[in-house]
């Protein structure tokens, strides 16, 4: 059975299986089995590395994301953190490239033990987040009852932001499945909940596509930050603030991303036959990372 290694960030945390240089197949159940809190390891999103491909041979390892639900995701900032870190640490190096389905993102190490992670570019127009039709993404109207007009943001993946006055009240279990689910949203969205605490501070909440409400989120502090930003409630460097802990996010001169923050390994193990069921069939089988 494979091996794996549980990591968090700010309590979003995520299990890490190396199949750079064994194959490493899940079908879907099992893919939620093993994020299932009760019946399997439990986290917000399982982690698989595989070899880079040929089209970015300075890449260590392309790092393929399923949510809680068994869906395929495009990025998780946190994530490539902490796979950062395990292959510098493996490397001996200070900077790596890893490669997701939102493009190549190149990490480096901060003095102070924090990772810096090149997010990429920001999508902004209607058809990058995307949206089902067109619509001024700095306010989005949904029409749901005590929420805002969104601000849509694509980082890698499709993210909405209410800015509301107070992001702790707000009722994430019954809004989050609302929004993430709302027509003008054919991919679904991850959910941002953001509070102005400070100048250049905001505090943040997250219902995340596939996976409810986690204690954080890479993509969605940046998210966050862009919106802040493009809101004009903050600068382009922003304090992004959770539960447990704070990412810094920098919206640079150039329109790409940096996110900066901490990640810790939590243990390791190996996963048990009884999570791999029998009976599944090849079309239950979740997709494997492209060439």
């Amino acid at each position: 059975m494979y091996a794996f290694t549980k990591q968090q960030a700010f309590g979003n945390d995520f299990v890490v299986i190396d199949g750079r240089t064994e194959a490493v197949q899940l079908a879907t159940a099992v893919v939620r089995r093993i994020c299932d809190r009760r019946f399997g390891v439990g986290c917000d999103q399982l982690i698989v590395l595989r070899p880079a491909p040929a089209t970015a041979p300075d890449a260590a390892a392309y790092m393929q994301i399923f949510n809680a639900d068994g869906g395929e995701a495009e990025a998780c900032g946190n994530a490539t953190r902490g796979v950062a870190q395990t292959l510098m640490a493996e490397t001996g190096r200070g900077e790596v490239v890893v490669v997701t389905r939102a493009g190549r993102l190149a990490c480096r190490a901060e003095a102070d033990g924090r990772v810096t992670v090149d997010m990429g570019p920001v999508g902004t127009e209607w058809q990058e987040i995307p949206l089902a039709r067109p619509a001024d993404t700095l306010a989005v109207p949904l029409g749901i009852a005590g929420l805002p007009d969104a601000v849509a943001v694509n980082i890698g993946n499709p993210h909405a932001v209410h800015f509301v006055a107070d992001t702790l009240a707000m009722d994430l279990a019954t809004l989050g499945p609302q929004v993430e689910h709302h027509p003008l949203f054919p991919e679904r969205t991850n959910t941002e909940f953001a509070t102005l605490i400070g100048p250049d501070r905001v505090r943040m909440r997250i219902w995340e596509r596939g996976a409810g409400e986690t204690g954080a989120s890479g993509s969605g502090a940046c998210a966050t930050a862009v919106a802040a930003a493009r809101r004009g409630l903050t600068g382009r460097k922003v304090e992004v603030v959770f539960a447990t802990g704070s990412l810094t996010i920098a919206w640079l001169d150039n329109g790409r991303v940096e996110m900066t923050g901490g990640v810790e390994t939590s243990f390791t193990g190996v996963l048990a036959p009884d999570l791999f069921a029998p009976g599944l069939s090849a079309a239950d089988e979740c997709p494997g990372a492209a060439a």
